[in-house]
């Protein structure tokens, strides 16, 4: 039975008994399968699962965007429950951010490029309230989604450098049958749009073939990304990128691991994707 709690002192007491390792899933709710591949993991790997459903309004640059994020709490609960989850925290904004908080959690390098760019103060909002989940949970693992390449890193460095004991874990990207990434956000996508969405997979897939075929040129993978994404008229696009691995650094010439991600507007719902390349 999942146990709903919504107060720090409630999850604490849920949690000062339980069975050890602990797995933490954080999450915005509006749960979809990707979500459920992570909580498969951690009932898998640990031996208490928590799931935590609170959409951050620390990490939306615009109101709106905040507004128009996908809600159902009720239906989230229920796949919570359908997974065995032992808990599900659920709080309010003051359980989160308690009155006169004054705090933020700001990672370097790694948070500046790509959506750091492009959405200011994202990964400030981000960091901080994951090192408050990391806090108040005191979780042995933590299940995040590979689609959001840049977001792990960000939270590993926080980790890391604040040391907290949590491990991060990326775990693979779910998809379509056609190849479209699953997003919470998918949601927004309007029947047009969502036929023309896979175009981001393609163009992902188009620049890895280049890769694997021996191409070392980052610009050369950048520029087949941007020719698959141009064959498609509803796709704008905010940004493609050959990055290193590491340190998400622009590349002339391929040397090691790279990530190749992307960034595209179909009206206005803004996707991100992404491949490792080893």
């Amino acid at each position: 039975m999942t146990r709903v709690v919504r107060t720090r002192a409630e999850l604490r007491e849920a949690l000062a008994g339980a069975p050890r390792p602990v797995g933490l899933v954080p999450t915005m709710g509006w749960l979809h399968e990707g979500h459920r591949s992570l909580m498969k993991r951690a009932r898998r790997e640990d031996a208490t699962t928590v799931v935590t459903i609170f959409v951050n309004p620390r990490q939306f640059g615009e109101v709106a965007d905040f507004t128009r994020y996908p809600r159902n709490e009720a239906r989230d609960i229920a796949i919570c429950e359908s997974e065995s989850v032992d808990f599900v925290w659920a709080p309010p904004v003051d359980e989160v951010y308690v009155p006169g908080f004054d705090t933020v959690v700001s990672v370097g390098r790694v948070a500046m490029p790509l959506e750091g760019a492009a959405r200011p103060g994202h990964f400030d909002g981000v960091a901080t309230v994951v090192a408050i989940l990391f806090g108040l949970v005191g979780a042995e693992h933590a299940y995040f989604g590979q689609k959001d390449a840049q977001q792990v890193m960000v939270i590993r460095r926080m980790a890391l450098d604040l040391a907290l004991p949590t491990e991060v874990i990326a775990c693979p990207t779910v998809r379509e049958a056609d190849g479209l990434a699953l997003s919470s956000r998918n949601v927004h996508l309007s029947a047009e749009e969502r036929a023309a969405a896979p175009v981001l997979h393609r163009a992902l897939v188009a620049a890895r073939s280049r890769s694997e075929s021996g191409e070392r040129s980052g610009e050369a993978l950048r520029t087949e990304m941007r020719r698959v994404l141009a064959e498609e008229r509803l796709a704008n696009v905010d940004y493609v990128s050959c990055a290193d691995a590491l340190t998400l650094s622009e590349l002339d010439h391929i040397v090691g691991p790279c990530l190749l991600s992307l960034a595209v507007r179909f009206g206005p719902t803004r996707l991100i994707d992404n491949e490792l390349l080893e």
